[in-house]
């Protein structure tokens, strides 16, 4: 392949030494571990549940304590409310009793107080808010309330003691899970993120590269690029530039990323686990996967950008191409709650699919080390294949100019010349 360095060595500078490539790079790289620094520096406690190093925790219970809660009134007409129940099963809301409901409606109106309860009998009542947010779950928990309240009651009249009662219905019970392969419950989460980034990475780095061929046909620059080197040269060349250049990025963003997490894992509390708390087999299998099917795709949108000679008429020339990639994402996405089922495995040995499935079956399912042996040399043989007719379609593409040609129409003509 007469020129292949030349051709990789010159896309790869285009990428490397293109400032909004590697200013992107190293933003998202300074933001994304900032973000993951954050507990460190700032009380995330509220949302972590972890306090901040050094940080004084009475100290900040108390500012709590003393800060403005909310005010919830309530009517209690049947006398069967107890208020030490409502404080504790609502423990950041202060309770006050209102004279009335029309004095606990009125307050509720002038916004005096945030919500209200009006209990009108053992087991109804009716609730008081102004604005009721989507996140609104007082009344179920009032619910709880009432009826305890009501078993309290019972239990009263006759005679009965309800914590025994309690007791014997709320006997707790303990469990230790024996987990002997994958527990996809909790890999389910990184696989959904891993299997959007390898998508994200066939469909911005293929469409980049379908641009930039096209746009040195729309500029005659082809014409003087194949007279210098071979069209499988400058494909390759291309198609290579564009896989290094991804990866590059994306790696360099996922190992910030994943590195700041592990070390401040800790101060979050292991709460990201579900999402970057990834097992070093995954990423492996993520790794050659992902590349496999990106390489896979990349020939095709080289190919696709070939057979057009204007820069708008792209869209139309990888719509096809994107309607296979987009059908196969969300699919995968949708087959990961069956990650053992015959349509997954199915899809994890097909090459159009394989760079998302397989890797999902390593880290959520059950798969043998054949199974993965073989579909990758089905997804590097088909790379290859496509790498070879794709080859074709743009050595027969680049000198063509006019309408976009279709594809159809372009394998019938690669099967005329052979």
């Amino acid at each position: 392949m007469k020129g292949f360095g030349i051709v990789l060595k010159y896309e790869l500078k285009e990428y490397f030494t293109n400032k909004v490539f590697m200013g992107l790079t190293v933003a998202l790289v300074v933001l994304g571990a900032a973000a993951l620094f954050l507990p460190r520096f700032v009380d995330m406690s509220g949302f972590t549940g972890v306090q901040v190093a050094g940080g004084d925790k009475e100290s900040s219970e108390k500012e709590v304590r003393e800060g403005e809660r909310p005010l919830f009134l309530y009517v209690d007409e049947p006398g069967v409310v107890q208020p030490e129940v409502l404080q504790e099963m609502f423990p950041e809301v202060d309770w006050k009793e209102a004279g009335d409901a029309d004095a606990l409606r009125a307050s509720v109106e002038a916004q005096d107080a945030e919500a209200g309860f009006v209990v009108t009998g053992p087991t109804q009542y009716e609730y008081y808010v102004f604005n009721k947010a989507m996140t609104d779950h007082n009344t179920s928990v009032f619910e709880q309330a009432m009826k305890l309240f009501y078993r309290m009651q019972y239990s009263r009249t006759k005679g009965w003691d309800l914590g025994e009662i309690t007791a014997m219905y709320d006997v707790p019970i303990t469990v230790t899970e024996q987990i002997l392969n994958k527990d996809s419950g909790s890999n389910y989460w990184y696989c959904y993120v891993l299997v959007i980034i390898v998508f994200m990475l066939i469909v911005y780095y293929g469409q980049m590269i379908a641009v930039s061929v096209t746009s040195e046909k729309s500029n005659r620059a082809i014409e003087v690029l194949v007279t210098s080197t071979s069209p499988n040269s400058l494909l390759f060349g291309k198609v290579i530039a564009g896989a290094i250049g991804g990866v590059f990025q994306m790696g360099v963003i996922l190992a910030a990323i994943l590195l700041s997490y592990q070390v401040n894992r800790q101060q979050w509390g292991g709460m990201l686990d579900m999402f970057l708390h990834v097992p070093a087999e995954v990423l492996v299998s993520f790794a050659f996967f992902g590349l496999g099917g990106y390489l896979f795709y990349a020939f095709l949108f080289g190919a696709m950008g070939a057979l057009v000679s204007k820069t708008e008429d792209i869209s139309k020339s990888v719509s096809g191409l994107l309607v296979v990639v987009m059908g196969v994402y969300f699919f995968s996405l949708l087959q990961l709650m069956n990650i053992d089922g015959p349509v997954i495995r199915i899809l994890s040995f097909l090459p159009i699919s394989s760079y998302s499935t397989m890797f999902a079956r390593v880290a959520m399912g059950s798969v043998a080390v054949w199974e993965i042996v073989v579909s990758f040399l089905i997804l590097a043989a088909s790379i290859a294949g496509t790498g070879i007719l794709g080859a074709k379609l743009y050595r027969m593409g680049t000198l063509r100019y006019g309408n976009p040609i279709k594809i159809g129409a372009a394998l019938k003509d690669l099967r005329k010349n052979d």
